[in-house]
């Protein structure tokens, strides 16, 4: 079997890796970094992300990680010359009682302090901007112009194609099977084509990566959690430049998708599995028999509120993946205490797409040995003391985070 030597090896190719070997070739030229993907480049969660690019959050420390995402995109224009596409369209968030009006008011402030516009808007203007949203029940409505959306295997593939002009290695179509160990510290992987010895490892797999971790004796605080939305029929109500929608009240978030809607709910009761029960492959996994029917028709009153064509309109698309939710539902991800050489760039809790370029940026840095430019404190993985990953009550903490989550 042979033997391979690099500076960094990351496990895993999607958006995350593929973000962290961009940051890491454009800052370290003629380091030598290896992404290893089992199937495709950014086909698994990635290409299944609702993509919303959310820059003004309550939970402050995901704010500039969002923020060096949009850096990276007009980075990356520039150096391909081809537009991404990103579709600046704005976010209405729409408050219907008194707790959500309460945290719209801390999200204007927010804002504010972040130099983002953002107004009030009165209901006719809302629903001028988006026809098919019913405003009657709103106390107070946010705008904040300057949200958008993505296609998320775009920017996926941007981050790798960037890379590789940058020298970074993409190996497609390899397993890792073994995190490799000297004492307390990575030393490499072993793969079913061979071993690579490498000077850090990343982990960035997703909803996998708590069996990596488990390799290096750590418990990994973060459970793969279903995220599920619709993609209705087309209809003139649906205007391909209407607003991003977020609805606390309904558990709910919207988005064009060309001239139909995509929308998510928070579901009752969200559904979660073992890392250790996920296949390879998730392109045939049963995320759901009936494409989310009864989680919907369940919500479907509460959505209805603010939604009421959802009664006559026809769904055209149902699409599920996972992300990686914590009981708190803030990332999960960093160095650990006790481990040398390995970092963990994981638990994504639904965000990963606007997270990636300050994710791909923090790991880039420790990987080369750098201090962290951000704030990790909060995405400490030792917050919840010790986990046991793979346990159906944590699975279910981790599921009902995301149940309970009202927030985008």
């Amino acid at each position: 079997m042979k033997a391979e030597k690099a500076d960094v090896v990351v496990i895993g190719g999607g958006i995350f890796g593929c973000a962290i070997a961009y940051y890491y070739t454009r800052n370290n030229p003629g380091k030598k970094i290896i992404v290893l993907e089992r199937n495709e480049l950014c086909n698994a969660a990635t290409s299944r992300a609702a993509a919303l690019m959310t820059r003004i959050r309550p939970r402050k420390a995901f704010i500039p990680l969002s923020l060096e995402t949009y850096d990276a995109i007009a980075a990356m224009e520039k150096q391909l010359q081809e537009s991404m596409d990103v579709k600046t369209v704005g976010v209405l968030h729409v408050a219907a009682e008194e707790s959500s009006v309460n945290d719209l008011a801390a999200l204007m402030a927010v804002a504010a302090e972040f130099n983002e516009p953002a107004m009030y808007i009165s209901q006719e203007d809302a629903r001028k901007r988006a026809p098919w949203l019913n405003t009657a029940e709103a106390v107070k409505i946010g705008y904040i112009p300057g949200e958008a959306y993505c296609d998320p295997y775009l920017l996926g593939t941007f981050y790798a194609r960037c890379a590789k002009i940058q020298g970074a290695i993409f190996r497609q179509g390899i397993t890792v099977d073994t995190l490799l160990m000297e004492g307390k510290a990575a030393a490499g992987v072993r793969t079913n084509e061979g071993i690579i010895t490498a000077d850090m490892v990343v982990v960035a797999a997703g909803a996998w990566a708590p069996v990596f971790a488990a390799q290096a004796g750590i418990g990994l605080p973060m459970a793969p959690v279903r995220s599920q939305y619709w993609i209705t029929e087309k209809k003139p109500v649906f205007p391909p430049g209407s607003p991003i929608v977020l609805l606390p009240d309904a558990q709910a978030y919207a988005r064009p998708e060309g001239e139909s809607l995509l929308f998510g709910i928070r579901e009752k009761k969200s559904f979660s599995v073992s890392p250790e029960e996920i296949p390879a492959d998730i392109h045939g996994f049963p995320f759901s028999p009936d494409k989310g029917m009864h989680d919907l028709m369940e919500v479907i009153e509460r959505l209805a509120r603010f939604f009421p064509g959802i009664y006559e309109t026809g769904l055209q698309h149902y699409v599920a993946g996972f992300s990686g939710y914590t009981p708190d539902n803030n990332l999960s991800m960093g160095k650990p205490g006790n481990v040398d050489n390995l970092l963990l760039a994981t638990g994504c809790v639904g965000a990963g797409i606007a997270v990636s370029g300050g994710v791909g940026r923090a790991f880039a840095e420790m990987a080369a040995g750098h201090p962290n430019p951000y704030d990790f404190n909060s995405f400490d993985i030792d917050r919840f003391g010790a986990v046991d990953p793979f346990s159906p009550e944590w699975l279910e903490r981790c599921a009902m985070a995301r149940s309970l989550k009202k927030s985008g």
